[in-house]
């Protein structure tokens, strides 16, 4: 049966970025929201027409869906840290760091251009949703 009080979070993040693969494997939201969906956004998806539909650049910022509202960029973090639960070292430092809006928006720019250093050096390509 159902539990209405849950809701599926659905977290877009970049297949091929080692970083992104990284935090998806580690983060865990708390059992009583529901259940972490992850779409790779190198994927054709319902959700990623929907975010290019918005005109959110995946490539400068996360996404996230939850209760149908969409979270893009440091909202997306504050708003999977709060979801998430306070087990392990990394949940711990995550909502240490993006539990505010105010660390969210000091760290994820720092986030998203190592980020973009690590892509260049791997030689992965943006993903550029928006150009199609």
């Amino acid at each position: 049966m159902n539990n209405p009080t849950r809701a599926d979070a659905w977290l877009v993040y970049d297949g091929e970025c080692p970083v992104c693969k990284t935090y998806c494997k580690y983060i865990r939201i708390r059992e009583a929201v529901g259940d972490l969906q992850l779409v790779d956004a190198r994927q054709p998806s319902p959700l990623m027409d929907e975010i290019t539909a918005a005109g959110l650049d995946i490539d400068q910022g996360m996404v996230l869906k939850f209760k149908d509202v969409i979270y893009y960029g440091p909202d997306a973090i504050h708003m999977l840290t709060l979801l998430s639960t306070p087990s392990g070292i990394f949940n711990r430092i995550n909502y240490y760091v993006f539990s505010t809006k105010i660390g969210a928006n000091i760290f994820y720019p720092i986030g998203k251009a190592f980020r973009t250093l690590l892509l260049k050096i791997l030689g992965i390509s943006y993903i550029e949703n928006l150009k199609a």
